[in-house]
C-alpha cells in the first residue's frame, strides 16, 4: 500500500495534520492524490543536489498534470478540469525557473507525511498492550473491509485503463487490416488474421478477468453493506432506544455517515466503471462477448446494493421531543410544539445540491382498532434537506415547530377511545418520505420515528413516560404498535439498570447496588437474589403499592422531581443515601457515635418526601434510632433542606433546645458536609444598620413522652407511627413540632 493510501486511512486528528500540511497552492493536495504513485517512486532527495534530475522531474510532473487534465476533459468533469488547469499554471510560475525548489518542497512534504504516520504507529503501540473493547475490534473490521473495497475498486479502474489501451490497439490494427484488405495477398491476410485472432483471444481473456475482478469486489461490497446495515446501523438504533430512556451511550452518527458515504462512493464508482465497460463493448464486440453476457447482471447487482444502502441510510437522528432539554422524548402533548430531525447518512455533494423535500406524516399504517385515535400534523410538515442544520455538515432536515391535533371521531366525538388500551398505552408512528434523484437512480426513501405516546393533558405525562420506558427497554421491534395489547414482563436485571438511568440522566448520580436492592425489596419482598425476578407492566406502573394509593412508578418519579427541584446538588455530592430500608437504616446507625444521621426518601409520599434519622446512645447503654416525619414539597418550598439540617433542634427537658444532628453518615461533621449549601454567612446576620430585625425559619421537635418500642425497630416495622410516638416535623399549627420564626439580632 502506498504511503498516501495509508495516510488517508488515519483518524480525524491525523488527517487534520495532513490538511494543514497541504494548505498552500504551491503543491496542492489534489496533485498529491492523483499522482501519488509517481511522486513516491521518484528520488526527490537526489534531485535537490542534481539540477538536471530536478528539471526532468519538473517536466514529467507537468506532463502528468496535462494528462490528468485531458482525462478530466474526456470525462466531462468541468470542476476538476478547471482546478488542474490552475495547478499547471501555478507550477509553471513557481518552479519554472527553479525546479530544485520543487524537489525540495516535495521531499519535505514526504518527510512530514512519514512523521505523521510514525506518530500514529507509536500511539498505536502504546495502547496495544491494553485490552481493546469489542466495539473497537468490530469497527476495525469495518474499516478493513472498507479499505479492501476501496483498493479493489482502484485496482479495477487501473485494469480497465490497461484493457482500454489493449482494445484501442486491437481496434486500430483491425481497422487497418480492413482498409488494406483489398491490396494484400491471401498469405498476408492469413498472417494478419492470425495476429488479430491472437490479440482478440488475449482481449477476451482480459475482459473475463476484469469482469471477475468486478464480481469479487461487488461481493465484498455486499458483505460490507450487510455489516453496515444489519450490524452497525442496527446496533446504533438499539443504542438510540436506550439513550431515549436515559442510558449514557453514544449515538453520534458521524462514524456511520463516513462509512455509508465511503461505501456509496465505491459503489457509484463501480457503476461508472461498468458503464465504461458497456462503452468498450459497443466499440468492439464479438460472439460470446462477456461484456454483453455478464456485465448487465453485475450492473443490476450494483444498482440493488446502492438502492438498499441509500434506503437504509435514511434515519431519524433526533427522536420527537417537546422541548430541547426535555428528559422525556417520545411523549407528545396535543397542541404543544415538538421537534424531530431525520438525516441521510450518504453525504455526496451532488446529492446535497439536489432539492430533496421531506414530508412528515403520522400513522400511515395504524392499527384498525375501534376507537384508535387519529391525528393531523400541524406546522411546516414539509421541508428541504440541507447541510446547514447539522453541526457536522450532515444532510438532514430539522422540523422544529410541529404540533399534533386529534381528529374528530365520527362515532363518540373527539377523544373517543373504546379500545382496551388506555391513552398512554396507545402507540403512534411519525414517518418521513422523500425522493432521491442521483445519476439514473430515482429512489423513494422512507423512515419513521420510534413509537410515540400522545397525551392531551399534563397529568398523563408520567404514565406516558412509563410506557416509553417499558417499550424501549424490552422491545426490539421498532414498529410494534400493538405492544401494550400484551406487554411482556421484565427481568429485574433489565429494570434495575433502566431505573438507575432515570437518575443518572436527570442528575449527575446513578443508583448503586444497595439502593437498587432496596427498590427490589419494595417490589418483590425480601429475596436472596433479585436478578431472576420478573415484574409485570401492571405492577410497575398501574397497581398501587401495598397500603398506598399510588404505583411504584409514580412514587419513584415523585422522588426524582423532588431531587431536581429542591436538593439536586446535595444528591449529586452523595450526601443522601435515599433508598434504604428501616432495617438497614438501624444496622448502619446503631454502632455509630451519637448524633450520626442519614437522609432517606419517604416510602409513603406520592409526590416525594425526604427525612433524616439519627442515633442516640443513652446513659443506660440503650440505643435509640429517631426519625422525623418526611419533608415534602410544601416544607421544602419554605425552607431548603440544608437549612433544615443546619438548624434542626429538639426541645429536651425544661424546654432546652438540643442539636441532635452532628455527623453525616458515616462520620462527616455536619457543617463540613453541608456548609457549602448554607444560605447565609456571618455578614448576613450582622445587620447593625438595618431598620428591621431579620428572621429565619427553623425546625423544632419536642421530645415525645414515650419512646419507640425497640422490637418494632429491630423488625424494621417503623413506617408512619403517630406523631406523638416519634420526632416529628408538623405543620405550623402542630403542638409538638413546628416551623418557628426566629428573630436574628
Amino acid at each position: 500500500m502506498s504511503q498516501w493510501e495509508k495516510l488517508k486511512q488515519l483518524d480525524t486528528k491525523s488527517l487534520e495534520q495532513l490538511h494543514n500540511l497541504y494548505q498552500d497552492e504551491n503543491f496542492p493536495m489534489d496533485v498529491r492524490e492523483y499522482l501519488a504513485h509517481w511522486i513516491e517512486t521518484q528520488d526527490w532527495e537526489k534531485a535537490i543536489t542534481n539540477y538536471s534530475l530536478a528539471t526532468i522531474h519538473y517536466q514529467n510532473l507537468l506532463d502528468l498534470i496535462n494528462n490528468q487534465y485531458s482525462r478530466f476533459m474526456q470525462e466531462k468533469l468541468f470542476i476538476c478540469q478547471h482546478k488542474f488547469k490552475r495547478y499547471r499554471q501555478n507550477m509553471q510560475a513557481t518552479y519554472g525557473d527553479d525546479p530544485v525548489l520543487l524537489a525540495t518542497n516535495v521531499a519535505s512534504y514526504l518527510k512530514q507525511e512519514k512523521m505523521i504516520l510514525s506518530n500514529v504507529v507509536e500511539d498505536h503501540q502504546a495502547v496495544m498492550g491494553q485490552p481493546q473493547p469489542v466495539d473497537f475490534e468490530r469497527h476495525q473490521n469495518v474499516v478493513q473491509k472498507l479499505n479492501a473495497l476501496k483498493n479493489g475498486v482502484q485496482a479495477g479502474e487501473q485494469e480497465l485503463k490497461f484493457l482500454e489501451e489493449q482494445q484501442d490497439e486491437f481496434d486500430f490494427k483491425f481497422k487497418t487490416y480492413k482498409f488494406q484488405e483489398s491490396n494484400n495477398s491471401e498469405k498476408q491476410k492469413e498472417e494478419e488474421l492470425q495476429v488479430l485472432q491472437k490479440m482478440l483471444n488475449i482481449l477476451d481473456c482480459n475482459r473475463k478477468k476484469v469482469l471477475q475482478k468486478f464480481a469479487e469486489f461487488i461481493n465484498e461490497a455486499e458483505v460490507l453493506l450487510n455489516t453496515l446495515v444489519k450490524e452497525e446501523l442496527a446496533d446504533w438504533k438499539r443504542r438510540q432506544q436506550s439513550a431515549c430512556i436515559g442510558a449514557p451511550v453514544k449515538v453520534c452518527l458521524d462514524q456511520l455517515e463516513n462509512w455509508f458515504t465511503a461505501c456509496a462512493v465505491c459503489l457509484f464508482q463501480v457503476k461508472r466503471l461498468l458503464k465504461k465497460l458497456e462503452e468498450l463493448g459497443d466499440k468492439v464486440t464479438y460472439d460470446k462477448d462477456p461484456f454483453k453476457i455478464q456485465r448487465p447482471t453485475l450492473e443490476k447487482l450494483v444498482k440493488t446494493l446502492l438502492t438498499n444502502l441509500i434506503k437504509s441510510a435514511f434515519v431519524v437522528e433526533n427522536q420527537p421531543c417537546m422541548a430541547p432539554q426535555s428528559k422525556m422524548p417520545l411523549v407528545l402533548k396535543t397542541s404543544s410544539q415538538f421537534s424531530v430531525k431525520p438525516r441521510l447518512l450518504v453525504k455526496l455533494p451532488e446529492v446535497a445540491n439536489h432539492l430533496m423535500k421531506v414530508k412528515a406524516c403520522i400513522d400511515k399504517s395504524s392499527p384498525n382498532g375501534k376507537g384508535y385515535r387519529k391525528f393531523n400534523i400541524l406546522g411546516t410538515n414539509e421541508k428541504a434537506m440541507n447541510m446547514t442544520e447539522s453541526k457536522f455538515g450532515g444532510l438532514c432536515v430539522d422540523f422544529r415547530h410541529l404540533q399534533l391535533k386529534e381528529q374528530k371521531s365520527l362515532i363518540g366525538g373527539k377523544g373517543s377511545n373504546e379500545t382496551s388500551l388506555v391513552v398512554t398505552e396507545e402507540l403512534h408512528l411519525i414517518s418521513f418520505e422523500t425522493e432521491l434523484v442521483y445519476q439514473d437512480l430515482i429512489l423513494k426513501l422512507e423512515t419513521s420515528t420510534l413509537p410515540v405516546v400522545v397525551i392531551s393533558n399534563a397529568s398523563q405525562l408520567l404514565s406516558g413516560w412509563a410506557s416509553v420506558v417499558w417499550y424501549n427497554m424490552l422491545c426490539s421491534d421498532l414498529q410494534n404498535m400493538t405492544f401494550f395489547s400484551n406487554p411482556p414482563t421484565a427481568l429485574w436485571s433489565q429494570l434495575s439498570e433502566t431505573l438507575s438511568w432515570q437518575f443518572s440522566s436527570n442528575t449527575k448520580r446513578h443508583l448503586d447496588t444497595e439502593q437498587l436492592d432496596m427498590l427490589a425489596e419494595k417490589l418483590f419482598g425480601l429475596q436472596e437474589n433479585y436478578a431472576d425476578c420478573y415484574i409485570t407492566w401492571a405492577k410497575f406502573s398501574k397497581e398501587n403499592l401495598p397500603r398506598q394509593n399510588f404505583s411504584f412508578w409514580l412514587w419513584l418519579q415523585g422522588i426524582l422531581d423532588l431531587i431536581k427541584k429542591y436538593f439536586e446538588n446535595i444528591w449529586n455530592d452523595g450526601h443522601i443515601i435515599g433508598f434504604v430500608s428501616k432495617k438497614r437504616e438501624r444496622k448502619l446507625l446503631k454502632d455509630k457515635q451519637s448524633g450520626t444521621f442519614l437522609l432517606r426518601f419517604s416510602e409513603s409520599s406520592k409526590d416525594g418526601g425526604i427525612t433524616f434519622t439519627w442515633v442516640e446512645h443513652l446513659p443506660n447503654g440503650d440505643c435509640k434510632i429517631r426519625s422525623v416525619e418526611p419533608y415534602t414539597k410544601g416544607h421544602l418550598t419554605n425552607i431548603p433542606l440544608s437549612e433544615i439540617v443546619r438548624f434542626y433542634k429538639v426541645m429536651a427537658e425544661e424546654n432546652v433546645p438540643e442539636h441532635p444532628l452532628l455527623y453525616l453518615y458515616p462520620n462527616i461533621p455536619k457543617d463540613e458536609a453541608f456548609g457549602k449549601y448554607y444560605l447565609d454567612s456571618d455578614a448576613d446576620v450582622q445587620l447593625k444598620h438595618n431598620k428591621y430585625l431579620r428572621t429565619r425559619l427553623i425546625v423544632v421537635s419536642e421530645r415525645p413522652p414515650t419512646e419507640i418500642p425497640p422490637a418494632m425497630i429491630d423488625e424494621g416495622l417503623v413506617e408512619d407511627l403517630p406523631l406523638l410516638s416519634k420526632m416529628s416535623l408538623l405543620n405550623v399549627s402542630s403542638v409538638l413540632s413546628t416551623l418557628i420564626l426566629v428573630e436574628l439580632f
